[in-house]
């Protein structure tokens, strides 16, 4: 989907005058844009975290070629470049994860946080030409905003009909009930109504959240900011639902769908234009993390919306390479990376197949909007490593484990743990065959489901040397993820 698509010919001129200002600061301090986002409960608090850890304290990263050829001399954080933009707290982050073992709160706003990598290139021309230092400006940002772009290409009765048409679909269909009842009990035309409109957005943002909770986990979730309201909490902008069956024609001035269609508008020129304007068309790189494994935990269902939404996801990026036109007037995002993460959940030989199921399901969601998947990875990582593996004897077979410090309160069979006592699980295996799985959903059958044992442990009790130093934050493919969306900058 082209910017110009989202955006009026102000928006695009506002847009090029940005990248116009990025690029001459570049030339004299050479910086690429990172966007993180995630779907879903992901983890991109946790892998920017260990990114950033791991970059300062010198981890493992063998298949990051410039530290696997000792061309990094160091790595720091500096001061983020805007002063209007909330500063990602790392330091708040891995304190909760290495000190306390416990998972951060996940972010609930945009923040950004830079980090300057000194290198030595691996071209002795580029050594004469590059300043040996990169800064990294990395974008957090709710995946929730990411899909509420599309949304700028739809007027209300559109967005209406296609929010209802979703809602009526499988489980949606009981969790929408309540909201869907009102909204056929009501006349559009009748005179616009505050208390009506506050009760129809409360049913509707109550939906959303039950399609999000860890018992469902749907999603495509669009409006963003009924989940996350922040200081929007109660404005008119918030205060609107969709209505199902609209009649043609125009609605009538001072009518309850005349109100609904006002703050529709207001909620995409208040909320999401900006987000794209100021943040979104700057980013130059962009991962998105998913929790396939959860979805497939829960069930055909969670899969097929988890498609949905990359289908929406990807829809908004434009991945190719930028040249010195496009550069400057309408930035691409050259490289998208799409991260299945957690496969610290599964034993290693389930990894490819975490691997492969998430391709499968990316390369679904190009198919179904018709784009090209240039400049789109897809892998399977774990930013932080929380469990370890190890085989024990069943029945005389060697069983495959991970071994870890479940959550307080997570339950195994009639095992309820209490956050301190290791464990041994077998997870269970992932389909050897997933197109099998996706030719039952295709074909609308009972999908043949693993049978797996997804368990939340604690982050790991890192190892100090002799020296009282803490070793970097263990990972499984952070390496390979840094390695495509920034090995090329450090060449």
């Amino acid at each position: 989907m082209p910017p110009s698509l989202f955006t009026n010919i102000t928006d695009e001129a506002a847009i090029a005058l940005d990248n116009v200002a990025d690029r001459a600061v570049n030339l004299v301090h050479p910086t690429i844009r990172l966007g993180v986002t995630g779907l879903s409960r992901a983890g991109k608090t946790v892998f920017i975290s260990s990114l950033v850890h791991n970059l300062l304290h010198g981890g493992r990263l063998p298949l990051f070629e410039p530290v696997r050829a000792g061309r990094i001399a160091g790595a720091k954080l500096e001061e983020q470049p805007d002063d209007a933009v909330p500063r990602f707290q790392y330091e708040d982050h891995i304190r909760a994860l290495i000190k306390e073992r416990v998972w951060p709160d996940s972010t609930r706003a945009i923040s950004e946080l830079r980090l300057t990598i000194e290198y030595k290139s691996a071209s002795a021309w580029n050594r004469l030409l590059s300043s040996g230092r990169l800064s990294i400006d990395i974008v957090d940002y709710p995946g929730e905003w990411l899909l509420d772009l599309p949304l700028l290409q739809q007027d209300y009765r559109q967005f209406s009909e296609a929010t209802a048409s979703l809602a009526t679909t499988g489980v949606r269909a009981e969790l929408s009930r309540e909201w869907r009842e009102l909204s056929a009990s009501i006349d559009p035309h009748a005179p616009a109504d505050e208390m009506l409109a506050r009760r129809l957005a409360e049913t509707f943002t109550t939906y959303l959240r039950l399609c999000k909770s860890d018992e469902r986990s749907l999603s495509t979730l669009p409006p963003g900011r009924f989940l996350m309201p922040g200081d929007l909490e109660g404005s008119p902008a918030l205060t609107f639902a969709p209505l199902p069956a609209l009649a043609d024609g125009k609605a009538p001035k001072g009518s309850l769908q005349a109100m609904m269609e006002r703050r529709y508008e207001a909620y995409k020129s208040l909320v999401v234009k900006p987000f794209f304007r100021e943040h979104f068309a700057r980013l130059d790189r962009q991962i998105v993390l998913v929790d396939a494994l959860q979805a497939i935990n829960r069930g055909p269902e969670a899969v097929q919306d988890l498609e949905r939404a990359l289908g929406d996801v990807l829809t908004c990026f434009r991945a190719g390479s930028n040249n010195i036109l496009t550069s400057l007037v309408r930035r691409r995002i050259d490289r998208v990376l799409v991260a299945a993460t957690k496969a610290d959940h599964l034993h290693h030989e389930s990894h490819d197949r975490l691997e492969t199921l998430t391709r499968r399901l990316v390369d679904r969601a190009i198919q179904t909007i018709g784009m090209s998947g240039a400049g789109i990875e897809v892998m399977a990582l774990a930013s932080v490593r929380a469990t370890r593996e190890a085989n024990v004897k069943r029945d005389g077979h060697d069983l495959p484990v991970i071994v870890g410090t479940p959550m307080a309160g997570e339950r195994i069979g009639k095992e309820i743990f209490d956050g301190e006592r290791k464990t041994a699980v077998f997870p269970g295996d992932l389909p050897e065959d997933p197109e099998a799985f996706f030719r039952s959903l295709d074909a609308g059958e009972p999908a043949e489901l693993p049978d797996l044992d997804i368990v939340r442990f604690r982050p790991p009790r890192l190892e100090e040397t002799g020296g009282g130093i803490t070793l970097s934050v263990p990972h499984i493919r952070l390496d390979r993820a840094m390695q495509f969306l920034l090995g090329d900058r450090l060449a």
